[in-house]
């Protein structure tokens, strides 16, 4: 098993964030890396206020709140990530994009280092083929929002490597977090049953079953979740959940899959969820 001591996190937004945050506070030196100077600023700016919170709720004494905040260090270029040992990519559910970063990564990276991706539907071993190194491609998907969330969920690709994957799970372990293990299949584990179901809860909407609200409140109430279909999906990001659907439509070619139109016609009209303001709820931002 490789030894990890520096991780690269790649996005500083509300996923890469907190993969930052519980790395820092699990000991591992982080590198946080992202796009926009911008969303650089802001994810730092988000980690010091939730290790301020967790003071002031008694979670953490000051040193140690310091002493994680010491081990981050937000870079504004790919290229200092080449001193990693693992990078893990937390960029948009994107296919172009997420093999854009990992053909760089490889370029920028040592052998040794290990690149995973946090996606959530999105075919590892078709990720790692963007590589020279397929066997050190794995995937850790952490769950929103991550200091709270306990679960990663690692996906092996066709060619990822029995020491890497036992690595990826051992830093998971170290972070806390419970790990399990899913084949590389659309959806893997979590989405291949979530996304349906939240995009079966956008369907009832859509064709007047009952309301957002009432949806939600029949969820919760009936089925014990703490949260309902719609505002989850408001909280994961439409446009996330509408990706998601689509990697499960093409890659499985079932036509129980198809995204709900009514999902299609907010992420078009810039009803992306709690990040912009409006989805299936309304919020202030």
């Amino acid at each position: 098993m490789s030894e990890i001591k520096t991780i690269g996190v790649i996005g500083a937004g509300q996923m890469g964030r907190g993969i930052a945050q519980v790395a820092i506070q699990s000991g591992y030196d982080v590198l946080l890396f992202d796009a926009f100077t911008d969303g650089l600023n802001k994810g730092v700016s988000f980690i010091q206020a939730q290790l301020n919170k967790g003071i002031e709720k008694g979670k953490w004494d000051k040193a140690a709140a310091e002493a994680a905040q010491a081990r981050l260090r937000p870079v504004e270029e790919l290229t200092a990530l080449k001193i990693c040992d693992l990078v893990v990519e937390a960029a948009t559910e994107n296919k172009a994009i997420k093999f854009d970063i990992f053909a760089e990564l490889d370029k920028i990276c040592p052998p040794h280092t290990i690149l995973a991706s946090n996606t959530s539907s999105i075919s590892i071993t078709e990720i790692a083929a963007n590589t020279s190194r397929p066997d050190k491609v794995a995937g850790m998907h952490f769950m929103n929002p991550v200091p709270v969330m306990k679960l990663v969920e690692g996906i092996k690709g066709l060619e990822t490597s029995a020491d890497t994957f036992a690595t990826v799970r051992a830093t998971a372990e170290k972070m806390g977090k419970t790990f399990i293990a899913a084949r590389d299949i659309a959806g893997f584990a979590v989405n291949r049953i979530l996304m349906p179901m939240i995009n079966e809860a956008v369907y009832a909407l859509y064709e007047g079953i009952a309301s957002a609200e009432d949806i939600d409140t029949a969820m919760k109430l009936g089925t014990n979740q703490p949260m309902g279909p719609l505002a989850l999906a408001d909280f994961i990001g439409l446009d996330t959940c509408l990706a998601i659907m689509e990697v499960l439509h093409d890659g499985l070619g079932d036509t129980k899959y198809r995204p709900c139109p009514l999902l299609k016609q907010y992420v078009l009209a810039g009803r992306m969820g709690k990040k912009s303001g409006k989805g299936f709820y309304e919020y202030n931002v």
